[in-house]
């Protein structure tokens, strides 16, 4: 097996996994911040247990090289967590997931604007039409509920698109120090807006699972195959998420987008799709 076929299949079998998060978060009728509180706490448990395995030192050398980053970057994705968190519980995971399939442009705005890194052209096009299906998604005015959800998913992809842009500055900053510090971060917050820490054993199991397995098996997947592939490569197999994070939980939960969901979030995947596969053929 060649090396691009190894990351093809890591990649997109982490992605796949990884769209299970919601069906989980579905599942549980608990508050965002609860939900989030104990989700953070399995998260830092199940990172700080691989680094057991670690060199002697590894920990302190690494967190001496990029420390006041590496809290930026985990109060950044913590605080997009509980976003994400509290938009799965408002509105319908379709519309989670399309808008945050956009944190490829949020992301090369924010780097434009904090460090200048050029725009390319087909940014520009492509954020014209990932805009317009944006904006067919906020249109959608059923309810107030799928609205603020929608306000929700957005300031989580705006977040987590600044820590991302962070991340590309930082390379040497340890991914596996950043989930765990991130899980302390997103307990940290969620607690003080807890009104009770008490959690039935049935959404206690949902958040085990998730936390202990599913979002971090995904991500070292998701690490592994990224080693192989182009970043180009990689975004085009998150579009695996955008499309069955809302089919998992119609088939589980019989939950149906609404028509404006279904032309915005179309109109978003195909340019993610034709943005993705420029990229490929121009050679970045």
């Amino acid at each position: 097996m060649t090396n691009n076929a190894k990351g093809l299949i890591l990649t997109s079998l982490g992605v796949l996994i990884m769209s299970l998060e919601s069906l989980f978060i579905k599942f549980t009728t608990v508050s965002s911040f609860l939900f989030s509180f104990y989700i953070g706490i399995f998260m830092f448990v199940s990172m700080a247990s691989t680094l057991l395995f670690k060199e002697k030192g590894f920990v302190k050398n690494a967190l001496k090289s990029s420390l006041p980053i590496l809290i930026v970057c985990s109060i950044l994705m913590g605080t997009s967590n509980i976003f994400f968190i509290t938009a799965v519980k408002t509105t319908t995971v379709a519309n989670v997931v399309i808008i945050f399939s956009t944190a490829a442009l949020f992301s090369a705005l924010f780097a434009y604007l904090f460090f200048k890194e050029k725009i390319t052209k087909n940014i520009f096009y492509a954020s014209f039409f990932m805009f317009l299906g944006l904006y067919i998604i906020f249109n959608d005015q059923l309810d107030i509920g799928s609205f603020e959800g929608n306000i929700y998913a957005l300031l989580c992809t705006a977040l987590f698109s600044i820590s991302f842009v962070l991340l590309s500055r930082y390379k040497e900053m340890d991914r596996v120090i950043l989930t765990a510090f991130s899980g302390i971060s997103l307990s940290v917050i969620a607690f003080f807006f807890c009104d009770e820490l008490v959690i039935d054993f049935k959404t206690l199991i949902i958040v085990m699972v998730m936390g202990l397995i599913i979002s971090p098996f995904s991500r070292v997947l998701l690490g592994n195959g990224a080693k192989y592939i182009s970043a180009s490569e990689v975004s085009l197999l998150m579009i695996i998420e955008t499309i069955m994070a809302p089919i998992w939980v119609w088939i589980f939960l019989n939950e149906v987008p609404s028509s404006y969901t279904f032309i915005g979030g179309s109109i978003i995947i195909a340019t993610l799709i034709v943005n993705s596969i420029y990229t490929l053929k121009r050679g970045e």
